[in-house]
């Protein structure tokens, strides 16, 4: 019985990854058909013969070494920021005292209730008065700070037993010394963790680059990606190599640290 039950929880997770794995199977395969077989109906799996073509094309469309680095610059910036401010910012509501600290991380945890769509028209004239449409900076300028960001790193923070700080007091450090030598190498899991959900983020941000640069050689991968759509045909082939292309270092990210996101999402939900 129970042999069979364990065989049934396989079948089920074997279902599982069927699915979750087919459409990116598909999409590398597409990236190497033509535009007829991408098209053609009933639909095929595999290409008659693998073709480069729509990886070649692709860089004659757009410039992708162009697109690729200010995505990479985007990304980078986001997430160092990004981190940065969200780890001292843990750390304050989740070790420190001060007046108003509960008030003022609901209303930071109020952000999280919001649907992001709603800041774009404010995001986007701030960043016009301050004449930065079309320019790098406005890709990343709106998303320095993240309210999700600054709640999962709390939580391990307060995870965090008060003896530490008490002894390292005790010891003659100062608060910049026990938040950097003592409490960021034991919150290291839920630092990874932010680092790729940023990252991933920051790569795929498709709604705000598009709206806030119109220059194609301002642009990153997303939208950039967009502009492979066509007004009477698109080339699917060439969608799905750029697809390809632009989700490879996200995949390589992740399975550098997967260990430690998985570590770092578990803690995050078992502690605090």
């Amino acid at each position: 019985m129970k042999s069979r039950k364990n065989w049934l929880i396989h079948l089920i997770l074997i279902l599982g990854i069927g699915i979750t794995v087919f459409p990116f199977l598909w999409m590398v395969l597409s990236s190497f058909k033509t535009i007829g077989e991408s098209m053609q109906i009933p639909p095929t799996i595999f290409p008659a013969h693998f073709q480069l073509d729509a990886y070649t094309k692709i860089f004659e469309t757009l410039d992708f070494g162009t697109v690729y680095t200010n995505t990479i610059i985007t990304t980078i910036i986001t997430t160092a920021v990004q981190v940065a401010f969200c780890t001292m910012a843990g750390y304050a509501f989740g070790r420190l005292e001060f007046p108003g600290k509960n008030i003022i991380f609901v209303v930071i945890l109020s952000i999280l209730m919001v649907p992001g769509q709603i800041f774009l028209v404010p995001q986007y004239l701030i960043i016009q008065k301050l004449g930065l449409i079309n320019t790098i900076p406005a890709l990343f300028l709106p998303n320095l700070f993240s309210a999700f960001g600054t709640f999962l790193l709390r939580q391990f923070f307060m995870s965090l037993p008060k003896e530490l700080e008490e002894a390292a007091l005790l010891d003659g450090c100062n608060r910049f010394q026990i938040f950097g030598k003592i409490m960021l190498p034991l919150v290291k899991a839920g630092i990874v963790s932010l680092v790729i959900f940023t990252a991933k983020f920051a790569w795929n941000d498709f709604m705000w680059p598009l709206i806030v640069n119109t220059d194609p050689s301002k642009m990153t991968l997303a939208p950039a990606l967009s502009l492979l759509k066509g007004q009477y045909a698109t080339n699917f082939p060439g969608q799905m190599a750029g697809a390809v292309m632009a989700v490879i270092p996200m995949v390589v990210l992740f399975f550098i640290f997967q260990k430690q996101f998985i570590e770092g999402v578990a803690q995050s939900g078992i502690k605090g």
